[in-house]
């Protein structure tokens, strides 16, 4: 009986672990990637962007990517005063604080053709999904890391435009460790 208690807080443990301290990594357009083709609002609004998490712009030579500084500057895509322009085709930003965050393409027309995404930015303990329509505050801390490693958010399915696949992945990963060093310790 001792045994079976001990095995089912280490798993519960492990499981309440990943939820609060794993982030997600959003290949923004999912599959398509950082593209003019893409509904970025749509895209957009079935997810939920955590503190923690990062976004990832894949993206060919013919575009970039500023983040804009406010809600006015996105909606008619003023470009003229960017907060951080990135590069790289393989962009990586980290969310620091919750709020609103916008994000555009830099080369010229591609913003006002619809090449642009808000992300609205939660808490960790937050379970709302991201709603491009919503006022937030503006969060002006970029936290980017432009050239990030190759890979970093290129797997494929599903857990590549959210990241929850690999959340759920690595928790049962956790729980089944958990599991066996409840039996080592246990025998």
């Amino acid at each position: 009986m001792k045994m079976q208690a001990v095995l089912i807080i280490l798993v519960f443990s492990g499981l309440l672990a990943v939820k609060t301290t794993l982030a997600a990594q959003h290949v923004i357009g999912g599959s398509q990637g950082w593209e003019q083709s893409v509904d970025f609002d749509s895209w957009t609004s079935d997810k939920s962007f955590k503190v923690g998490d990062q976004l990832v712009f894949k993206y060919s030579g013919l575009h970039s990517v500023v983040e804009l500084g406010s809600e006015a500057a996105y909606k008619s895509c003023d470009l003229g005063t960017p907060v951080n322009s990135l590069s790289s085709g393989n962009d990586v930003v980290k969310l620091s604080k919750t709020g609103a965050r916008y994000f555009a393409c830099g080369t010229p027309g591609h913003c006002e053709s619809g090449m642009k995404v808000k992300v609205n930015v939660v808490s960790t303990d937050s379970t709302a999904v991201s709603s491009p329509g919503s006022d937030s505050s503006s969060d002006s801390d970029s936290g980017s890391n432009s050239g990030s490693s190759p890979g970093s958010g290129s797997s494929s399915g599903s857990s590549s435009s959210s990241g929850h696949g690999l959340r759920v992945s690595i928790g049962y990963i956790l729980a089944v460790g958990s599991l066996v060093i409840g039996l080592i310790w246990a025998f």
